[in-house]
C-alpha cells in the first residue's frame, strides 16, 4: 500500500512538469517578405507612371498631389467664400461618385451607384476616397487618381474592380452635416 502511494505521488509530481516548447522542423528566412516588398514597389512605380501619363495627357486640368499618396483636380470648385467647411471626423456627408480605369473605361457610371451617405472615418470606405472627401467642400466635384493601394488593392471590390487596379474616381460632395448639428438633433 505504501509503495502504491509513493508511486502515485511520483507520478503526480511528474505530471506537474511544465510543457516543453517544440521547435519547428524548418525555419523560414523571410525571403518571401523581401520578394513581396520588391514586387509591391515595382507595382507602385508602374502605377505612378500610368497616373503621370494620364496627368500629362490631360492639359485642361491642373492636378495636385495629396500628402496621402493620390492626385486630384477640381472639376467644380466652390466659389462661396462663406462655405469654408470641410468634413471632419464624425460629420455625415452625402456624395455621388463614378469610377473608371485610368484609361477611361467605365466601371461604375455616374448614377449607377446610389447617392451615398457616409459618416467620416466611422464607416467602411476605401482609403483614398475616405481621405479625398476630407479635401472637399459642399457642392464641389473632384476627380481623383488613386494607385491601387489607395483604392481596392489586391482584393478588388469582388464585383467589377479587379486585383491591383489604379482608379479614376469622380466625386460630387452634395451635403455636409456637421457632427454638432447631428448631436443637437438627438
Amino acid at each position: 500500500m505504501k509503495k502504491a502511494l509513493v508511486l502515485i505521488a511520483i507520478l503526480a509530481l511528474a505530471a506537474c512538469k511544465s510543457p516543453e516548447a517544440r521547435y519547428p522542423v524548418t525555419q523560414k528566412s523571410g525571403s518571401h517578405i523581401s520578394e513581396s516588398i520588391v514586387k509591391n514597389q515595382e507595382l507602385l512605380e508602374k502605377e505612378i507612371a500610368q497616373i503621370e501619363a494620364v496627368i500629362n495627357k490631360d492639359s485642361t486640368s491642373e492636378y495636385q498631389s495629396s500628402q496621402d499618396g493620390f492626385w486630384y483636380t477640381y472639376n467644380q470648385k466652390s466659389k462661396d467664400s462663406a462655405n469654408l467647411v470641410k468634413p471632419e471626423f464624425g460629420d455625415v456627408v452625402e456624395f455621388d461618385y463614378s469610377i473608371k480605369t485610368l484609361d477611361g473605361q467605365v466601371i461604375y457610371a455616374e448614377g449607377e451607384k446610389a447617392t451615398r451617405t457616409y459618416a467620416i472615418d466611422q464607416e467602411k470606405l476605401f482609403s483614398g476616397l475616405r481621405q479625398g472627401l476630407k479635401l472637399m467642400k459642399e457642392g464641389e466635384t473632384v476627380t481623383f487618381l488613386f494607385p491601387s493601394y489607395k483604392a481596392y488593392g489586391y482584393y478588388g471590390d469582388k464585383n467589377k474592380i479587379g486585383t491591383n487596379w489604379p482608379l479614376k474616381t469622380k466625386v460630387t460632395l452634395i451635403k455636409i452635416i456637421e457632427k454638432e448639428k447631428i448631436q443637437n438633433q438627438q
